[in-house]
């Protein structure tokens, strides 16, 4: 009976990861969220998990430690003190770097700086809690797999041969967190844990809601670069499809195979888009 915790499963790539785990009622499935009551309400009321008595929501913020420590015993109570898998999705996706080049975010030092701040303090310290506080369940597990969410953007090779600017602070936030994957697995692999870094390719999340007309024509050129750089792109994948192709892509992956502390997309590799 695998047992999976999915951080910030209350939406988006999160909120499909838990659909799709807890459909097998072998899984167990411990969703940690900010707001409780809210994501309860959401399941109640999903056709689509009505009946599904595998899942377990648990209340933290990402970036509150005692929050995740409290989390973390509450996990071990649930599933006896294992775990197989962490699915680490919560993070922050910034609107102040969405759209523009860093060049032009400088012009606004004092937001630059807050925005910054909030993308590591959430992206990537919040990860390494996490890591810590779950570690002895895993290390108590059999699948023993820990998956950070990543992005295409945090490859600096994509960056220079395509002149992708948008997303500096969110990107920058994110290659942090990649080398983070990295040295955790360079301490844990000799335990049998494996890190992994998955990108799961432009998914349709609502990232631009709301967005104005000239924010959608200051992120054309990476629209551009994106059916340039994969020819056969149209649209943004469907949260199902691009869950589904990490999850076999996490399946399929082994410290046997020297995946350990990789980077690689929804592919397996690192085609991005």
């Amino acid at each position: 009976m695998p047992f999976v915790l999915i951080t910030g499963a209350s939406r988006g790539i999160g909120y499909e990861f838990l659909r799709q785990y807890s459909s097998d009622a072998k899984n167990t499935v411990i969703a940690l969220v900010r707001n409780k009551s809210a994501t309860e309400k959401k399941v109640s009321e999903d056709a689509a998990l009505q009946g599904r008595r595998n899942i377990y929501i648990l209340q933290a913020d990402i970036t509150d430690y005692n929050a995740l420590k409290q989390a973390a015993a509450d996990t071990a109570e649930i599933t006896g003190g294992s775990l197989d898998y962490i699915i680490a999705n919560a993070g922050l996706v910034p609107k102040f770097d969405l759209f523009l080049p860093i060049g032009e975010l400088g012009k606004q030092p004092g937001e630059l700086t807050k925005t910054f701040r909030e993308a590591f303090e959430i992206n990537v310290i919040g990860n390494v809690h996490l890591f810590n506080l779950f570690l002895p369940l895993i290390l108590a597990g059999h699948v023993k797999k820990i998956v950070t969410i990543t992005s295409g953007l945090a490859d600096n090779s994509f960056t220079n041969q395509w002149g992708a600017t948008p997303g500096a602070l969110y990107a920058a936030s994110k290659a942090a967190m990649n080398t983070v994957v990295a040295k955790f697995n360079a301490q844990f692999k000799k335990d049998g844990v494996l890190f992994l870094a998955v990108c799961p390719g432009p998914v349709e999340v609502g990232h631009y809601d709301g967005a104005t007309a000239d924010d959608l024509a200051a992120v054309e050129p990476l629209l551009s670069i994106f059916k340039e750089y994969s020819p056969g792109y149209e649209r943004p994948k469907a949260p199902e499809v691009s869950v589904r192709m990490m999850r076999d892509v996490i399946e399929a992956s082994s410290l046997e195979k020297g995946d350990g502390g990789a980077f690689v997309s929804h592919y397996g590799n690192q085609q991005w888009v």
